[in-house]
């Protein structure tokens, strides 16, 4: 949406969820507002690229779109931070020669503060990962996952250990002002449980739980769980599995928030979700993607929409988190 100033592209974002609404969910909704911070460019502090290797040399860049085996090269990327573009180009002059040898990888650099983070993904065997992790004088971190999809930490001279390749939002400004909006929510309905799916590594089940809230955070990665574990005060608690698999055992619940991937929630989700109206005060649902957030309303029976508010976490695209708060109907 770069060829749209600012506002047209909130306005556009905001057209885009109600639309969802009306035409996946069946459901007519106030045209939602749209909240940015900071700034419309530089602010992606995690860039993905493609590695490639031809005729013994290694390329890094974007995939063409339709094109997964074409790969542009990648001098620039005008929302992406500064310091996370040079970081791939000084990635490749000290550190190229020693990459797994299949001829195909994907890397992840990230700013976490001062510090850069790298996650290299692919290959079955990797006897330099640990030359190749010395020789990054600019990265803190180094992570190898291999195509078994075991990960393995390389390097970290950080003092602390943070959420390494777990995922986090790439935009901090808007993902903090998008937390304490969550938060907010959830705290509004005065909760004394409260079911977190898709909890990552705990930012917003830890708030809730500073609040005197008993959390149930659920999510699948197991380091993200543990470390979401480590920081809960009893007696709340993390559990490493998947929502689809334990949520029905974890109701009733005063609140659930979930947070899921691009692809939305299971259906065993909202089965068990739409039969809990009354005994659950409030569904606080996140999403990427309006289109299966707007599939999953669609089949929470019972439930209806309370607010719907729009977060530009992707400035210059057409993506848009949202935060859907539903409460029982007749509420």
């Amino acid at each position: 949406l770069q060829h749209l100033a600012l506002d047209a592209q909130r306005a556009a974002k905001a057209r885009l969820v109600q639309d969802a609404f009306a035409h996946i969910a069946k459901r007519a909704v106030p045209l939602p507002s749209v909240r940015g911070a900071g700034e419309p460019w530089r602010y992606r502090r995690k860039l993905t690229v493609a590695l490639r290797r031809a005729g013994g040399a290694w390329r890094y860049g974007l995939h063409r779109a339709g094109q997964p085996d074409a790969i542009f090269p990648l001098r620039d990327c005008l929302i992406t931070d500064e310091r996370v573009v040079s970081g791939l180009s000084d990635l490749f002059a000290e550190g190229a020669h020693l990459l797994p040898r299949e001829s195909a990888l994907r890397a992840s650099l990230r700013r976490d503060g001062d510090d850069l983070l790298l996650v290299v993904e692919g290959g079955s065997r990797w006897p330099e990962a640990k030359a190749f992790a010395a020789a990054l004088t600019q990265v803190a971190a180094v992570w190898w996952v291999n195509d078994h999809g075991t990960r393995r930490l390389l390097r970290d001279r950080r003092a602390e250990r943070a959420a390494g390749a777990s995922f986090v939002q790439v935009n901090s400004q808007v993902a903090a002002a998008l937390a304490a909006h969550v938060e907010a929510r959830v705290a509004a309905h005065s909760p004394a449980t409260v079911v977190d799916g898709y909890a990552g590594t705990g930012e917003v089940a830890v708030a809730l739980a500073s609040r005197g809230i008993t959390v149930t955070a659920v999510e699948l990665d197991a380091d993200a769980s543990a470390q979401c574990a480590a920081r809960l005060p009893a007696p709340s608690r993390a559990i490493a599995d998947r929502v689809e698999r334990v949520l029905a055992s974890l109701l009733p619940a005063d609140v659930v928030l979930l947070n899921p991937p691009r692809a939305g929630v299971d259906g065993a989700v909202t089965a068990a979700l739409a039969g809990q109206a009354g005994a659950t005060r409030a569904i606080v649902y996140v999403s990427c993607d309006p289109a299966t957030l707007a599939r999953d309303v669609s089949r929470l029976a019972g439930w209806r929409v309370a607010s719907l508010e729009c977060f530009d976490m992707f400035p210059q695209t057409s993506h848009v988190e949202t935060v859907c708060e539903l409460v029982p109907e007749g509420a």
